[in-house]
């Protein structure tokens, strides 16, 4: 279970998220993928989860379960598969979600309860931007969680970063990575023309690192890249389009991390007895 936060939104964390469930289906695992970010949902759009008049897939229920639709080898479910279009006969964006604390708890617990993924190997979670209210109730919901934590390298998004790491340890998870996004643009001539800054990524690492017996390690560094904002804009995710590209290098880096990691036992059952 692999929680992907940023504490500030606008950093991409959304579009790395799906590119990194797609890129772990690839490698041969079962991935589930939850939309956390009830009130700024883009998940569905980015995998292709929605029609020509921009309504996603809908959830087939199956007395009290629900089965969540796919997407290149991952299971995805959101909110705004379940919300309406703004318009008759389902044409228009999905009306906006308002609610506040209790209702978004309830919807995320409902996610991970109430829907089948069947066995996984990989649960990841786009949680919204921020420390409040959801962030607050994955840390009930999953302690033993694991978080990945996205910033650009911007000072500013790398302080607000920093503390939603933070928050996820006070509730009892573990943050295992930092991935730097819009890390720089390549130019004609091959420099690299560092549009938001250098070094937010490996600050972000230094100050979770502290205090801890296992650094956090910057996991992947990724550039800015038409191609990675055409994906999300075609919901064809830049991995599966564009292999070759160096934002879909990048993210392939960060997989190959996640999917490296050993298992944790914490919260497993063991089939073990004592004689």
């Amino acid at each position: 279970m692999i929680a992907v936060t940023s504490g500030k939104g606008g950093v991409g964390k959304s579009t790395l998220t799906a590119n990194l469930a797609v890129a772990l289906a690839a490698r041969g695992l079962s991935v589930g993928l939850v939309d956390a970010d009830v009130h700024g949902f883009s998940v569905p759009a980015l995998l292709g989860l929605v029609d020509e008049h921009g309504t996603a897939a809908r959830p087939t229920r199956v007395d009290d379960m629900i089965l969540p639709p796919v997407a290149h080898g991952v299971k995805v479910i959101s909110i705004g598969m379940f919300v309406e279009p703004t318009e008759p006969g389902g044409r228009g964006s999905s009306v906006a979600v308002a609610w506040r604390g209790p209702m978004l708890h309830r919807t995320l617990q409902q996610f991970l309860t109430d829907v089948y993924f069947g066995d996984l190997d990989v649960l990841l979670v786009d949680l919204p931007p921020g420390t409040g209210d959801v962030a607050i109730s994955l840390g009930q919901l999953l302690p033993n969680a694991e978080v990945l934590v996205v910033t650009t390298p911007q000072p500013a998004a790398a302080d607000v970063a920093e503390r939603s790491g933070l928050v996820a340890r006070q509730t009892g998870q573990t943050v295992i990575g930092v991935v730097e996004n819009m890390a720089g643009l390549a130019q004609p001539d091959g420099s690299l023309l560092d549009l938001f800054g250098s070094g937010g990524g490996d600050e972000v690492a230094r100050r979770l690192s502290e205090g801890v017996d296992e650094p956090v390690p910057v996991v992947a560094s990724v550039p800015l890249s038409v191609a990675l904002r055409r994906g999300g804009d075609d919901g064809m995710p830049v991995v599966l389009a564009e292999p070759d590209d160096p934002a879909a290098r990048a993210i392939e880096q960060a997989a190959a991390f996640l999917a490296g990691r050993p298992r944790s036992l914490a919260g497993r059952h063991l089939d073990v007895s004592v004689r």
